[in-house]
């Protein structure tokens, strides 16, 4: 059973999905959602008359008052009969539709969806149905479904969705009712300010300030420094005296203390600020104004000559660089595709902000926000960089991009939470899982070496460290500790502080870490840090997908290289104009 939720402010754009899933031919409940959003618009939808055309249930809601609910469940309950629906098509169309059908009962095949909606989802060449097709059936069957198709004129796909889109329009002229004309409605008059030519970036720009600024300087710190009370504290303790009481061996005591609470502990100290930075992005998202930011940033990737479709990768890699790269199949072109794929992990994801959070509390107390605000703006501006760099790959082809914007509305706190939650639950599987796992490795390699137990400085990790340490001395973070860190955090880029938290022996007081860092790093080491951090290369899990999408381990190398010589290009010029500055 089918539960299809449309949008009764945008019926024209929304009843395409519809008709598209009642031609499946599966029970379907049609749920008429923003009712109120339809009515402030002047608009009152005949949701009778929808029923009856459509040949399903349909019911009027306003989801986010939970108004229509009872009545849905109730629809949903009953089950309703197989949808019958069905539109006339050109005969053209109809005779193809008539011979696939009739190919597919002779070929026995047992498909979910109606033969019908697989004939014409054949016809407008849909990859998902054809690969399903060719999974299914005969060679010889297969075969005869392509000589249908191949003898059907070019414009058949068009044909189908034109007359869709004529029977959608037909319908709606039927079923809605204009009951008074809205000239501006609130969201047009707000949108006149925040989505204006020349305020609208600068505006969206203040705003991720702000966010940034709640989330490092106003609030999140003060609630991390409480939580990091709690580990050092009553968690350390209280870990310390059980395993006295257990009489575990001394190594498994400072493997539990010095390895895993340190170095998953440094890292949970975080969530709160990790948490309400995904907070007030939902609260942005839930308001509708993202949304809009989407179209600014589609404005800004016309202008630098990028995919019009470019900006949602790289809005994706805010939250993490992976589905950026996955969402470049949204690019029709394969030049472009490579070119965002590889712009992608330059923007600043959600597992970086731990090191920022680390450095920034520890030097530059009275400016954190402003300095996380200038690292995502760098990540950013050197996105484009590489866009133009790469722009002799650009394809001029740009395919058309479509947006509906919806209302702006108060965002319910039910949803903000359940979106925060949501995004935060990954943080914390990490710290459960790799970061867990890379605390207990790298105390053992801290703590050995082939002589067996030796004090850090004398361990596997003070070797491997030392050997990559001698990269950084121009930038002034040439230690051994901060070179593992670097290492480890190819991993996953949370995992730099967890290693820290360990190389550098703060023990159960992780509350010492910022201090501790304050005597291995200056304040020009420590900023070159944060933006060696931001751009060099990507965690494994965005290499592998960086490979998976590209097909080429090329691409992916350049990847690889071509962000670790920017990042340490870049952070050798913070460190130069910091030294002379500061």
């Amino acid at each position: 059973m089918l539960l299809n939720i449309v949008d009764a402010s945008n019926l024209e754009r929304n009843l395409y999905f519809t008709v598209q899933l009642l031609e499946m031919g599966l029970p379907t409940v049609v749920a008429l959602n923003m009712v109120d959003v339809a009515a402030s618009q002047g608009r009152k939808v005949k949701h009778e008359t929808l029923e009856n055309r459509l040949g399903v249930p349909v019911v009027s809601m306003v989801a986010r008052k939970g108004i229509g609910q009872d009545d849905l469940i109730r629809r949903l309950k009953q089950y309703p009969s197989t949808s019958s629906f069905r539109i006339e098509y050109p005969a053209e169309v109809e005779s193809a539709v008539e011979r696939l059908v009739a190919i597919l009962e002779r070929a026995g095949t047992v498909f979910t969806p109606s033969f019908r909606w697989i004939s014409l989802m054949w016809i407008e060449r849909n990859e998902t149905v054809e690969q399903a097709v060719y999974s299914r059936v005969d060679p010889s069957v297969y075969e005869q479904m392509q000589q249908v198709r191949d003898q059907l004129t070019e414009k058949a796909g068009h044909l189908i969705r034109h007359t869709r889109y004529s029977w959608i329009e037909s319908l709606t002229q039927e079923i809605v009712i204009q009951e008074k004309m809205v000239n501006q409605t609130w969201s047009d008059r707000v949108d006149r300010t925040l989505m204006h030519r020349y305020l609208g970036i600068p505006i969206f720009l203040f705003m991720m300030f702000l966010v940034f600024q709640l989330t490092f300087s106003w609030v999140g710190t003060y609630l991390s420094d409480q939580l990091d009370n709690v580990f050092s504290g009553p968690v350390a303790d209280g870990l310390q005296s059980l395993l006295a009481s257990l009489n575990s061996p001394d190594w498994f005591s400072r493997l539990m203390v010095d390895g895993i609470l340190t170095g998953v502990g440094g890292v949970l100290v975080l969530v709160p600020q990790i948490a309400i930075l995904f907070l007030a992005l939902s609260f942005l998202e839930d308001s509708g104004y993202m949304s809009r930011a989407a179209i600014l940033l589609d404005r800004l990737m016309r202008a630098i000559g990028l995919n019009r479709k470019s900006f949602i990768p790289l809005i994706l890699g805010f939250g993490c660089n992976v589905p950026a790269i996955m969402a470049t199949r949204v690019l029709e072109d394969e030049r472009g595709r490579i070119v965002t794929a590889l712009m992608a992990p330059f923007m600043s994801c959600s597992a970086r902000l731990s090191v920022y959070s680390l450095f920034v509390a520890a030097f530059f107390a009275k400016w954190q926000g402003a300095v996380v605000f200038l690292l995502y703006v760098t990540g950013i501006l050197v996105a484009i960089g590489t866009a133009f760099i790469l722009k002799k790959w650009l394809s001029d082809k740009e395919s058309p991009f479509l947006m509906a914007l919806p209302p702006y509305r108060a965002p319910m706190l039910k949803s903000l939470f359940l979106h925060t939650w949501d995004k935060a639950k990954g943080f914390l599987r990490k710290a459960g899982t790799i970061i867990f796992s890379m605390s207990v490795i790298v105390w053992f390699l801290g703590n050995y070496s082939w002589h067996g137990a030796v004090s850090m400085e004398n361990s596997f990790l003070a070797a491997v460290g030392g050997f990559i340490a001698p990269l950084f001395v121009p930038m002034g973070f040439a230690t051994w500790q901060a070179g593992f860190a670097l290492l480890t955090g190819f991993l996953a880029k949370e995992a730099v502080v967890s290693t820290m938290s360990i190389t550098y022996g703060t023990g159960q007081a992780v509350d010492m870490l910022g201090s501790v860092l304050k005597t291995a790093f200056t304040p020009q080491a420590a900023l070159a840090f944060l933006f060696f951090v931001l751009l060099y290369t990507p965690c494994l899990s965005t290499v592998v997908m960086m490979k998976q999408e590209t097909g080429s381990w090329r691409w992916t190398a350049l990847s690889i290289i071509y962000s670790f010589a920017v990042a340490w290009v870049v952070a050798l010029m913070v460190y130069g104009i910091a030294s002379r500055v500061y």
